[in-house]
């Protein structure tokens, strides 16, 4: 393998959306697979050619300096593989959401990117939608969000026929839910306060359905949330600032209510990067490319995981 060019590992949908990015920068890269098959498949629907067997293989092997790894795998192993890629000597690894499914595992992480001085970050795309960076726009001309909420509520009868691993249902609120989270602390400020309820469960989550809190955040501001996975409900984030409130329903989408009025104004913006890929992993891997990435690092993500073990009601 050559140098300085970026290594992805995984052959799976959300790989083929680097691919897109990838070539659009007419950046060189390489694919790690595993399977014969999902490697063809791959090849048929990129025309990019992977390697076949898994990560595992190929660590040995990789010329240094190592420089670029996007790790887009199944959600088992996203841990596992950013540890192996550290200890490979990787310089800077962006693997994707949640990067772990237990605080042990973000952890485990942790500690191989300090060993091995590898700069680790996780892939929240919804962070660089072009709605998410004109409300952020918003947010400080106006001096700073004075209140927000959001709702994280999955759809449990679309979730429960997925062909999902056990396990990874189970913790399908860090896997999955973990963006709408994410994305409204990340406005809106970490939690300094925060009281949480939980009740209900689903036979393949039985941590519980119906999910509320509240409390204060690092900026200042009140903020309450409701998710409920039993009723109806979307994903959706709103915050109100002192001139307007900005409505992130469905999140790909930037509207305002302007302060003495009740009418929802939609905000024309440069759609054009998440309409021609998947939202925000343009923005997300031109950023991580860049000398200074604005990504969530893997130690904001075990500050992440106190926030959803909170809401879990589980201890860390």
């Amino acid at each position: 393998m050559q140098d300085n060019i970026v290594s992805l590992v995984g052959t799976g949908q959300m790989a083929m959306e680097y691919v897109k990015v990838l070539k659009a920068l007419n950046i060189e890269f390489n694919v790690i697979g595993n399977t014969p098959s999902g490697c063809k498949k791959f090849e048929t629907l990129t025309g990019v050619q992977a390697l076949e067997g898994g990560y595992a293989q190929y660590l040995d092997n990789l010329r240094k300096p190592l420089q670029s790894v996007i790790i887009a795998i199944d959600d088992l192993q996203l841990s596992d593989a950013a540890v192996q890629f550290c200890r490979a000597g990787a310089e800077k690894i962006l693997v994707e959401k949640p990067a772990g499914l237990s605080i042990e595992e973000i952890e485990n992480v942790i500690e191989a990117s300090k060993i091995d001085k590898t700069n680790v970050f996780v892939g929240y795309n919804r962070r660089f939608y072009a709605s998410v960076l004109g409300a952020k726009k918003f947010i400080d001309e106006d001096g700073g969000v004075l209140s927000f909420t959001f709702d994280f509520t999955e759809w449990a009868h679309i979730v429960e026929k997925a062909n999902k691993h056990p396990e990874l249902l189970e913790k399908w609120l860090i896997a999955n839910s973990s963006h709408v989270i994410d994305l409204a602390f990340f406005l809106g400020g970490k939690p300094v306060e925060l009281s949480t309820y939980k009740s209900g469960s689903l036979s393949w989550h039985p941590e519980g359905a119906v999910f509320v809190g509240a409390g204060t955040s690092t900026k200042g501001a009140m903020f309450s949330f409701h998710s409920n996975w039993i009723s109806a409900g979307r994903w959706g984030v709103e915050l109100m600032t002192p001139n307007r409130k900005l409505l992130l329903r469905p999140l790909e989408k930037l509207q305002i209510i302007p302060k003495g009025s009740v009418k929802i104004e939609d905000v024309e913006l440069d759609y054009t990067f998440d309409e021609n890929f998947k939202p925000g992993i343009y923005r997300q891997v031109s950023s991580f490319l860049s000398d200074d990435p604005k990504l969530p690092s893997i130690s904001d993500q075990r500050e992440n995981f106190e926030i959803f073990y909170k809401i879990l009601k589980q201890s860390c």
